[in-house]
C-alpha cells in the first residue's frame, strides 16, 4: 500500500501529463489521490512546494531509469549513442509526453525561481553529464543540445525520426 505522500506524487505525474501544471488544481489532486486535505498540507505547503517534489521523484527516476538503461556500455561513444536509444525507450513508455521539466517550464512565470531551480537542476545535471562522459566541453554540449532538442521534436510530432537522425550526427561528431 502506497502512503498518502506517494500518492499524491503520482496522481500528480498522471494530471501533470495530462492536463498541464496550470489547469491541474490542488483539490482535485487530493481527491484523484484519495487523501484527506489535511494530509496534503501535512507533506506540502502549496502547489508549488509539491510541483518542486514532483521534479525531484521525477528526477530520480529518470537519471535512474536513464543510467539503467546504459549501465552495459562501456565507453564514451556507445554511451552517447546509448543515450539517444534511451529517448526513444522513454517515447514508448510514456507515449511521446516529453520531459516533464520543459512541459512545467512553459507553463511558470520566470520569476517563479523554486520551481525553476529545480528545472534548471535536472538539466544541469544532464549537461554534466555528458560532459563527464565526453570530457570536452563544446562537444558534449553540442550532444546535449541535439539531447534536448530529440526530446522536443519527438514529442511535438509524436515521432522519433529525429532522434534517430540527432544520433547519427552525434556518433559523427564522437572520434
Amino acid at each position: 500500500m502506497k502512503s498518502p505522500k506517494e500518492r499524491i506524487v503520482e496522481t500528480t505525474f498522471e494530471l501533470f501529463a495530462k492536463q498541464g501544471y496550470n489547469s491541474t488544481g490542488i483539490n482535485q489532486i487530493i481527491s484523484e489521490a484519495e487523501v484527506a486535505k489535511a494530509s496534503f498540507y501535512q507533506y506540502f505547503k502549496s502547489k508549488e512546494d509539491l510541483c518542486v517534489e514532483f521534479l525531484k521523484v521525477r528526477h530520480e527516476y529518470w537519471f535512474n531509469e536513464f543510467n539503467n538503461f546504459l549501465s552495459k556500455e562501456k565507453d564514451p561513444k556507445s554511451k552517447t549513442t546509448k543515450a539517444f536509444d534511451f529517448l526513444v525507450y522513454m517515447n514508448k513508455k510514456e507515449n511521446f509526453r516529453g520531459c516533464s521539466f520543459l512541459n512545467i517550464l512553459s507553463e511558470i512565470p520566470m520569476d517563479n525561481i523554486k520551481i525553476l531551480s529545480a528545472i534548471q537542476s535536472h538539466k544541469a545535471d544532464l549537461r554534466n553529464f555528458f560532459l563527464e562522459l565526453l570530457s570536452d566541453d563544446t562537444l558534449s554540449d553540442h550532444i546535449y543540445m541535439l539531447f534536448e532538442s530529440s526530446i522536443i521534436e519527438s514529442q511535438l510530432f509524436k515521432s522519433n525520426e529525429l532522434i534517430e537522425k540527432s544520433k547519427k550526427i552525434a556518433t559523427n561528431l564522437i572520434q
